[in-house]
């Protein structure tokens, strides 16, 4: 069976991303779905003369060769001022010092959502784009509107939601399912 590591690109304890990597993954029934809080990962910031007097922090290195065991992700980002956070660009710049190509050319589905009718659109627009560049296939995409309208108890209550997403999800399904084919 294939397995999936879903994160949030959040550090917040309450962070509504987080959630709703929690129902995605409960909708996943084709593989298996480990999922981490990148808190757990967190390090001070990049920088060239940090990491060439220190090298890159253990934590990152031990993110790094997780990743590398898994066959396909799920992340989703926040949005803060039309970005992904500071903290989830941080790990990424670390993390792609370890390895250039993080996600090794698996698929990724990559969403977003916030408390606005937006949905992080621009964050997860640049989360999409920059994907490839470090190695990840983007399956399927998906954002969420209007959180705390749409969202309860860990599940999408807004039944064209739930569809947008499952169609996502059924794309995400079917690109992990060639590559297995492939091997």
């Amino acid at each position: 069976m294939k397995r999936i590591l879903a994160f949030a690109g959040s550090n917040s304890s309450r962070s509504i991303n987080h959630q709703l990597v929690v129902a995605v993954a409960n909708l996943i029934d084709f593989a298996q779905v480990d999922m981490i809080n990148l808190r757990d990962y967190s390090v001070h910031m990049f920088g060239v003369d940090i990491e060439a007097e220190e090298g890159a922090p253990e934590k990152m290195k031990e993110l790094s060769a997780l990743i590398s065991s898994y066959d396909a992700f799920i992340i989703s980002t926040p949005e803060h001022n039309s970005m992904p956070p500071a903290f989830f660009l941080n790990i990424i710049d670390w993390l792609s010092r370890i390895e250039r190509k993080i996600f090794g050319g698996k698929p990724v589905l990559a969403m977003s959502t916030s408390p606005g009718g937006r949905a992080g659109i621009s964050a997860l627009a640049i989360l999409e784009s920059t994907l490839p560049r470090f190695g990840g296939e983007v399956a399927g995409v998906y954002s969420l509107p209007s959180f705390n309208d749409n969202f309860k108890d860990f599940e999408i209550q807004h039944p064209e939601e739930l569809s947008k997403l499952k169609q996502q999800i059924n794309a995400f399904q079917l690109k992990i399912n060639q590559l297995e084919e492939i091997q």
